[in-house]
């Protein structure tokens, strides 16, 4: 690997092709365990499912014992489990799954040392028709989040495009600002910071071998947001319910590479006119 400007890792083809395996585990363990997503079904039995698949993979789940420290608890689960009214990192537990319930769930997994990183919201059931839009309209936040990375490009561009889509729409839903995409390789979270919202700082150039996790986190209500004593589960202020969608990006020399879609991305990413750059998928 070879280091950017300001530190950003790129990664040779070789290093996206390891990514690419575990953007394909967290793909399988998120498909799994939305599956397992009924009534009666505690967040515990959903990160239980996502820690089989990620086993029987041969991979490490990134976020077990993740931030562990003198003063930080690690996070004790393999994946988020974020139920309603908390945004994100919800802690697996006893809680069970209701009728209607909107459940974010956030997965990263590790092969040879490359990680992977994913999220989507699904339902319990049937969800209220204001749920169901906010999942899409996150959805599509995330899609055009995506469709701004461009090679030449600026990170804020990715930020821009999401928040100008939000703006469109006909009711206000809140961005979450706190929380926001990343660089991701050989750690989990690395610069640069890619924010879900517009802004004038200064921003990297988008280059061939970048690696992006994208992440738009979407309230139906005020996005202002408290992180409960456990010190990892963050809920809105308002209880308003969120949604949270993420893919892990690849800038190659071809194209776009969406590592954690079953299709590299091509659908979507031909759809949009943007550039499929697969390697050897």
């Amino acid at each position: 690997m070879i280091r950017g400007g300001r530190g950003i890792e790129l990664k040779s083809p070789s290093q996206f092709l390891a990514m690419r395996r575990a953007g394909l585990v967290v793909e399988r363990a998120l498909t799994q365990t939305i599956a397992a997503a009924k009534p009666g079904a505690t967040t515990q039995d959903l990160n239980d499912v996502a820690a089989d698949v990620i086993a029987s993979a041969g991979a490490t789940p990134s976020f077990l014992n993740y931030g562990a420290g003198p003063s930080m608890p690690g996070f004790p689960g393999v994946v988020c489990i974020s139920v309603n009214e908390v945004i994100v990192h919800g802690i697996p537990g006893d809680r069970v799954l209701q009728e209607g319930d909107l459940v974010s769930i956030d997965c990263g997994a590790i092969i040879d040392g490359w990680h992977g990183d994913a999220a989507r919201t699904c339902f319990v059931g049937e969800p209220a028709a204001e749920l169901a839009e906010l999942s899409r309209v996150t959805e599509e936040a995330l899609w055009r989040g995506i469709s701004a990375v461009r090679r030449g490009g600026r990170v804020r561009d990715i930020g821009a495009a999401i928040d100008d889509w939000v703006s469109e729409q006909e009711r206000t839903y809140g961005i979450v600002t706190e929380f926001v995409g990343h660089g991701i390789g050989s750690a989990m979270h690395q610069v640069p910071d890619v924010p879900n919202f517009r802004h004038s700082g200064r921003s990297p150039k988008i280059v061939p071998g970048m690696a992006l996790a994208i992440e738009p986190m979407l309230t139906l209500g005020d996005p202002s947001n408290v992180t409960l004593e456990d010190e990892w589960t963050v809920v809105t202020r308002d209880s308003s319910p969120a949604a949270h969608w993420e893919h892990t990006v690849a800038v190659t020399d071809t194209g776009l590479w969406i590592l954690t879609a079953p299709d590299g991305g091509e659908e979507m990413l031909t759809k949009r006119g943007l550039p499929f750059g697969p390697l050897g998928d």
